[in-house]
Parts: structure tokens; C-alpha cells; sequence
């Protein structure tokens, strides 16, 4: 037996848990004598919610509506599925799925069995799809047929044969292809010795500040502490009607309160395709929406068009605006244009999330980013030397807390640099407090580009751009951008003898390399030296500057 081999027989199906760090003890027993932990898994609280009101709707999607007992149906029908190709608990399973009903009858499933769900979004391409499904040694991978002219089940075809972990592709859609239509997956329940709230519940990606991306590891038990938690916050119940407007396996629109808040209060959920205004205020009308969330470019786009729009949208009630920061001058129109209240979120995957209260002076809404869902969020500010700064100046944001992960999933290296030795986990973001305990994001100190909302790593654009045989140097950087909040500028060195090129032809070699489309470089920039710190390192910020510079 091979090393690799080895590993992988011990993994599978084992206990998930000691691939990352767990939350100590004492601190365990704390959070749930405090009553955030209930003890609750997310099959059992499906469960629980289609025993009370199995006739309710639970999710809408086109023209079909899923209630509460259709949805505990297929979740156990889809677990039998499943179990009978060999998934079992612990199991690593891939999900890029678009904004449709079966992608929650999938993760329902694999949470009644046990196995992770490693959530991909729909814009991942096959640089991300091969590292998620190689790293996590997944045994399965489920996909759409087609979308917007892009063939999943070629991805996947490729990546299967590159990963000898990888046994099954299911396929959400009409034709398979050479792959298992999800829909004939055997369907009889089966008995499922399922998992315990204190396990690992699924992975979720970090943005991260370095070329390979982390996963991140929640428990049932800390994941829907933050839904219910959030529900408090928000107002959310069971009249309540969630649009996933952003992709459903993002953690703001899953968790935010999001799609699994609004299951958890026994509310509605509706799927809209594309974030759009002419796609989503329609659905506001028909569906009554009353809460949605979306990043900071959306929400300038729905701000814009609701001055004018011919829909009825007045059932709005919450706008959530997270992801990335929101400008005080694009919050205060929100609710003139949308006529309902703005709720800023300031949170991450990793756990801590941060909201403006509803009942909040306006002034905090528009100013601020929100304080902490819990009492037991632990906040500390820090300068370079982890000294704690005071209330009112600027510093690092480090925090630990009920449903903040104490480490990254198989990352000692990450976990070493990115989390104190008493749990700390350092954000990476520098934030200032206010007196009422609102922080305030100043901005990031990782070197992360923020475009959108959407997180990514220069180091990973980089290296793709390296490979090109005329380059000899990469060093990309954020821009602001009024719309984005930032945008990509690769400046890049050609090597002595190559011919000169023009910017489309780097864009469309990273284009070509499998990267998702939101990490080609807005711009790409011909220079012929990096300006260089006093050791003799590229200096980023000095490229920054250079970039935001009127005229640059």
C-alpha cells in the first residue's frame, strides 16, 4: 500500500473531526451551558420543521414549490441514493450547483448521512474544481448539466480521470452525459446512523490571502448557533421569505441569515437565477419577498433601478449588505430608493459575523458594519505587536467565540500563522471600534483583492500568469473601484527577448488556464522593474498607490 493509499484508507469514513482543530473543551461545555449549542444537526432540524407543518412551502423555484415534507422526502430518498454508490459519513463530497431547489436536496442528504458537502460555486473552473476535489479526496462530485453555455459534465469527465479519489459524478439536468442523473439514484429509505452535532458538518472555501485556497470546517453544532442567532437579529420568522439572490453556497446567503435561517424558522425560501433587477424584483412581486441580501455592487444596481421600477416591491422589509464593505454615501440610499431598512453585515466563513441592529439610530446603519451576534464573540484590536489598542483607533481584528473555527481543515502551516496560541483566529481585517461597540472596517491587512465580494488571491493569479512563456515577472494588486470596491491591475514584466504583447492576450491566457472569470485581471499593465521595499521585495503598496493615482 502507497502513502497516499494509506491515507486515504484511514480517512474515509473516519471521525472528520481531528482534521481540524476543535474547539477545546472547556469552552465547549460553556457555549452550551450559555444554550448557544442546542444539540441540533441540520437533518434533524429538517426533520423537525416537516413534522410541524409538513404541507408549508419551503423553497420556491420556478414554478415548482417544495414544502417542508416533499424536501424531508427527498433528502432521505437521495441519502439512500447515496449510500448505495458507496458514500458514507465522512466522506468528502464536491457540490457546484446554480440557484435551484435539488442543490438544498443534496446537502439535506448528505447531512443526513454525514458526509461533507464541500461547497464550490457555479463560477469555479477547473484549476479550483481539480485542488477541491483532489485536496479533500472526494468521492463524488455533483454538477449541473449545462449552464449559461458552460458543459459541467465535460469538467467533470476531465477531472475524474485526473483524480483517483473521484468514483461519482452526479448530474442535476436533463442528459448526464457519461455520468448518473441524480433522479436515478435508488430512492428506498434506508436506516442512517447519522452524525452528532458536535461533527463536521461541511467544508466552505476562504478567499484566503495566498494561492491555495483553505477550507473551512463547521459543526452542526456552531453553524446553527449563527442561523438562529441571526434570525434574533434580523427579524426573521416563519412568515418570513428569504430571495438567495447571490450563490446559494456562498455563506452570506446561506447563513445570514440566509436560506438555512429561514429553514431553521420555518420560513419560505425562493431561488432567483440571476441577481439582476429585471430578473429579481419580479420574484419580490410574485413571491412577496420580505429579506434578501446581496454584496455592495449589487446593491448599487437594485438602488439605481428601484427609483423607476415598475414592480411592486414594497414587501421588501430587510436589504442585507455584506461581502465587502459598503460606502456611507451608497448606504443612505437604500432605503429612499428601496423603501426598506439596510442591514450591514460585516462577517466571514470562518465564523465571527457582525450586523447593524434593525433598531439602530440610522446614522449607525449608514456609518458602521455592525457588532457581533453573540455576547460570547471575543474581540480584540491589536497594532503590529498584538497590543491592544483603544476604543476609537485602528488596529487588527482578531476574535474567538461560539461559531469562530479554532483552525483551518488539514492546515497546520495556515493554522500556525493564522490563529493565536490561546484560539485567537487573526482576521486579517483592521477594523476601529465605536463606543457602542460597532466596528468599523478601515480595510484589509492580507494581501487580498476584494472584488465584488468576491475574495481573490493575487499569488494564485500570478503564478498562472508566470507560466506564460513570454513573462519573466507578475506582481498583481488591487484598485479601487467605485462600483467593485476593487478591481485587478496585473503589472507584468516581459521577459528581454519576447516580442511585446498586448493586455488581451495575458487576460485570455489566465481565461484559458481553467480560472474562474472573476479573477482575470481587470487590467494588465507592461512595466519594465517592480518599485522594491528597503529588503529588496516587491513593493505592493507603492503599486497600489501608483494604480489609485488620478490619471494612473
Amino acid at each position: 500500500m502507497t502513502k497516499t493509499d494509506s491515507l486515504r484508507a484511514d480517512s474515509f469514513g473516519a471521525d472528520s473531526r481531528r482534521d481540524a482543530p476543535p474547539i477545546p473543551e472547556v469552552f465547549a461545555e460553556r457555549y452550551r451551558a450559555a444554550g448557544y449549542w442546542r444539540g441540533e444537526t441540520f437533518g434533524g432540524m429538517l426533520r423537525e420543521r416537516a413534522d410541524a407543518h409538513p404541507a408549508r412551502v419551503a423553497i420556491t423555484d420556478g414554478d415548482r414549490n417544495w414544502t417542508y415534507g416533499e424536501l424531508d422526502v427527498r433528502a432521505d430518498q437521495l441519502a439512500a441514493g447515496f449510500i448505495a454508490r458507496g458514500i458514507t459519513k465522512g466522506d468528502r463530497v464536491v457540490v457546484q450547483l446554480p440557484n435551484v431547489a435539488e442543490f438544498f436536496e443534496v446537502i439535506f442528504a448528505l447531512f443526513r448521512i454525514g458526509a461533507l458537502p464541500v461547497f464550490a460555486l457555479p463560477a469555479h473552473r477547473e484549476t479550483e474544481i481539480h485542488y477541491f476535489c483532489e485536496f479533500t479526496e472526494a468521492v463524488a462530485y455533483v454538477i449541473p448539466d449545462r449552464v449559461g453555455g458552460f458543459d459541467h459534465r465535460d469538467l467533470a469527465s476531465k477531472i475524474r480521470a485526473e483524480v483517483p479519489t473521484l468514483r461519482d459524478v452526479f448530474v442535476v439536468g436533463g442528459d448526464p452525459g457519461e455520468h448518473t442523473a441524480l433522479a436515478d439514484l435508488p430512492s428506498e429509505p434506508v436506516e442512517i446512523d447519522g452524525p452528532a452535532p458536535s461533527d463536521l458538518a461541511f467544508l466552505q472555501l476562504s478567499g484566503g490571502s495566498t494561492g491555495v485556497p483553505k477550507l473551512i470546517p463547521r459543526t452542526h453544532d456552531d453553524y446553527m448557533y449563527s442561523l438562529w442567532g441571526s434570525n434574533q437579529i434580523c427579524g426573521v420568522t416563519e412568515d418570513s421569505v428569504f430571495l438567495v439572490a447571490l450563490p446559494a453556497a456562498h455563506n452570506f446567503p446561506l447563513s445570514s441569515p440566509g436560506s438555512l435561517g429561514l429553514f431553521y424558522a420555518g420560513g419560505r425560501v425562493v431561488m432567483c437565477p440571476q441577481p439582476d433587477p429585471d430578473t429579481a424584483f419580479p420574484l419580490i412581486e410574485r413571491e412577496r419577498v420580505t429579506i434578501t441580501g446581496l454584496v455592495p455592487p449589487l446593491a448599487l444596481v437594485w438602488t439605481d433601478a428601484g427609483r423607476t421600477t415598475p414592480y411592486d416591491i414594497s414587501s421588501l422589509d430587510v436589504l442585507l449588505v455584506g461581502g465587502a464593505k459598503f460606502s456611507e454615501s451608497a448606504a443612505r440610499r437604500v432605503a429612499p430608493a428601496l423603501g426598506c431598512t439596510l442591514q450591514q453585515v460585516f462577517g466571514m466563513a470562518e465564523g465571527l459575523v457582525n450586523y447593524t441592529r434593525l433598531d439602530d439610530p440610522a446614522e449607525t446603519i449608514v456609518t458602521t458594519q455592525g457588532r457581533p451576534i453573540s455576547p460570547d464573540d471575543e474581540i480584540r484590536i491589536v497594532d503590529d505587536l498584538d497590543q491592544d489598542v483603544p476604543d476609537g483607533e485602528a488596529g487588527h481584528l482578531l476574535t474567538r467565540g461560539p461559531y469562530t473555527i479554532r483552525g483551518y481543515w488539514r492546515a497546520p502551516e495556515h493554522n500556525a500563522r493564522s490563529f493565536t496560541a490561546d484560539g485567537f483566529y487573526r482576521t486579517g481585517d483592521i477594523v476601529r471600534r465605536t463606543p457602542t461597540g460597532h466596528l468599523v472596517v478601515e480595510g484589509r491587512a492580507k494581501d487580498q483583492i476584494n472584488r465584488g465580494g468576491e475574495k481573490i488571491a493575487p499569488e494564485e493569479v500570478e503564478n498562472i500568469i508566470l507560466a506564460h512563456p513570454h513573462v519573466h515577472d507578475v506582481s498583481v494588486v488591487a484598485v479601487p473601484d467605485e462600483y467593485l470596491g476593487e478591481r485587478t491591475l496585473a503589472y507584468v514584466i516581459l521577459r528581454a527577448d519576447a516580442e511585446p504583447l498586448k493586455p488581451v492576450v495575458i487576460k485570455k491566457f489566465v481565461r484559458e488556464r481553467g480560472l474562474a472569470a472573476y479573477k482575470v485581471p481587470d487590467r494588465v499593465e507592461f512595466v519594465t522593474a517592480f518599485p522594491q521595499t528597503g529588503i529588496g521585495k516587491i513593493s505592493k503598496k507603492d503599486q497600489r498607490t501608483t494604480a489609485a493615482a488620478p490619471g494612473a
